[in-house]
């Protein structure tokens, strides 16, 4: 087992180093002084398969110390509670939501089926040395920041060393499960599909997590002593019954389908995709417009495209009531969270930045654009001249900002309101500034993935990612965005600062677009 692990850690490394030599490749300047010849060259690749190992040592820890401080540390301040037993209570019950969303070893990765399916490699060698190696990095990754964690918190130092090993016993529960129910049903469970019933354990989970404790209910530590209890022994059974399991190839042929692995990976410009997408396009001949030359060619697209460019935002739109509504009540009746909500509102505005990214729909209507649009088009040479591209440009940012402006809305009338009932402002103006600074956040990511989409245009005629530079800047907003979560400061300074920022920056962006989209705006090779 040990010999197939090696040989899958060897492939999946030559996979990402070569990834990462396509990825500099694709830079600006730098894929003109690359030769093409760079997948031979054994310096770039040692430095490459470098890069990639310690990518894979930074991986282990990155993302746990992030889901700790965001999740669960940051959360804490929203609650009268007890620190320590809160602190417990939210990792339980959000490591049991993760067991059953990631399993490890039911995700449809590309190394599993170059080894399982291409290279027929032994598929319960490959599976178990891959999960016990996930389990592994489980562990590792998350003890040290149980513990720093725990430390700050004052939770007892069993109970740091012991939350790491719940959360392996989870895992390691839900996959027996999933044997037990595939033995039984003989359809594999597909961890990038999950079912209506998975997804809604997950929403209890959640609600059990953050809703508990707004009433003063939490897991205390002598709860916890005996959920570990159980959780590890049938952590124990479970491990037994995944690791004598014999008939994982089986199990994994109906997985690592050509379906599976690459669109459920690529996520985007992917034949799946487009079949979604196609069914939820309205051929309605009857479909007209009273507008003229590129508003009326947009104009039908918005129309016939409503269910994909609306459908998400009407849902988020109603989540984002509920939870307004939610607030009202709890401020009603609990004086505690009624301060606590009113001391919030007034520094955390920059939190919201971070919210607003997550929920703005202008990346994913972008992608529609190409899918259903753009990549067709953009064979026409007509389609490509100055003229066209700009005013189609003008009409798709005016959808987009209107698309995202109802939860724009709701949220910074919201927040507006919640001020006023928990206490209000010493300043009037706080409540016009914050309902803006919303908007204002609305309307510059709206502008900046539009923008993003005309100069970095990322597909090509196969709607496949080719850019880098794109998925850079992509990753460059999520850091800044989640990195606002840690500042506080005053709405009027924040928000003054935001409106400010928003409106120079949409300028900026516009202006080199109209300059810059005619030559930009294209296929990919």
């Amino acid at each position: 087992m040990l010999k197939t692990f090696i040989t899958s850690f060897k492939l999946k490394n030559t996979y990402r180093t070569n990834s990462i030599i396509y990825s500099l490749k694709q830079l600006p300047i730098i894929k003109r002084i690359l030769p093409n010849s760079l997948y031979k060259n054994k310096g770039l690749k040692i430095f490459a398969s470098v890069i990639s190992i310690l990518w894979e040592i930074i991986n282990i820890f990155i993302g746990k110390i992030i889901y700790i401080a965001t999740m669960i540390f940051m959360a804490l301040s929203w609650y009268d509670t007890n620190q320590a037993d809160t602190f417990i209570h939210l990792f339980v019950f959000l490591t049991l939501a993760g067991g059953v969303l990631n399993t490890y070893m039911l995700n449809p990765t590309k190394d599993k089926y170059y080894a399982i399916i291409l290279m027929n490699i032994d598929a319960r060698k490959y599976g178990l040395s891959n999960y016990y190696y996930q389990l592994i990095k489980l562990i590792v990754g998350f003890l040290p920041f149980t513990i720093l964690f725990g430390m700050m918190l004052g939770v007892p130092v069993w109970i740091q060393i012991a939350l790491p090993f719940f959360a392996l016993a989870i895992k390691l529960i839900v996959m027996n499960y999933c044997i037990y129910d595939f033995k039984k049903t003989n359809k594999a469970s597909n961890e990038n599909l999950p079912t209506k019933f998975v997804w809604g354990l997950v929403a209890v989970c959640l609600l059990l997590a953050y809703g508990l404790p707004a009433i003063n209910i939490t897991i205390t530590s002598t709860i916890f002593l005996y959920a570990f209890i159980i959780a590890i022994i049938l952590g124990i059974v479970s491990l037994v019954k995944i690791h004598s399991y014999k008939d994982y190839r089986r199990m994994y042929k109906q997985i690592l389908t050509e379906s599976n692995v690459y669109m459920q990976e690529k996520a985007k410009g992917t034949q799946a995709m487009k079949d979604t997408s196609l069914k939820q396009i309205e051929l309605d001949r009857n479909y007209t417009s009273n507008k003229s030359g590129f508003a009326y060619f947009h104009d039908l697209f918005v129309k016939r495209h409503k269910k994909i460019l609306t459908t998400a935002v009407k849902k988020q739109s109603v989540v984002i009531l509920l939870i307004v509504i939610a607030m009202i009540i709890g401020i009603q009746m609990n004086s505690d969270f009624k301060v606590k909500t009113n001391e919030i509102l007034m520094v955390y505005l920059p939190y919201f930045v971070f919210i607003m990214y997550c929920i703005n729909r202008s990346s994913s209507v972008t992608t529609a654009m190409f899918m259903n649009c753009d990549h067709s088009m953009l064979t026409y040479r007509i389609y490509r001249t100055p003229k066209v591209i700009l005013g189609i440009f003008k009409e798709r940012l005016k959808t987009l900002i209107t698309i995202n402006l109802l939860p724009a809305v709701l949220i910074g009338g919201g927040l507006a309101l919640l001020l006023y009932l928990s206490g209000g402002t010493d300043n009037p103006i706080n409540y016009i500034i914050q309902f803006v600074s919303i908007i204002a956040m609305s309307i510059f990511f709206s502008v900046h993935y539009l923008v993003m989409y005309y100069l970095l245009q990322p597909y090509n005629v196969s709607t496949e990612m080719k850019s880098s530079t794109y998925k850079l800047v992509q990753g460059l907003t999520y850091i800044i965005c989640w990195y606002m979560i840690q500042i506080q400061m005053p709405i009027f300074t924040f928000g003054i600062s935001t409106i400010l920022f928003c409106i120079a920056y949409c300028l900026i962006s516009l202006f080199i677009a109209y300059k810059y989209a005619p030559k930009t705006f294209k296929l990919r090779v």
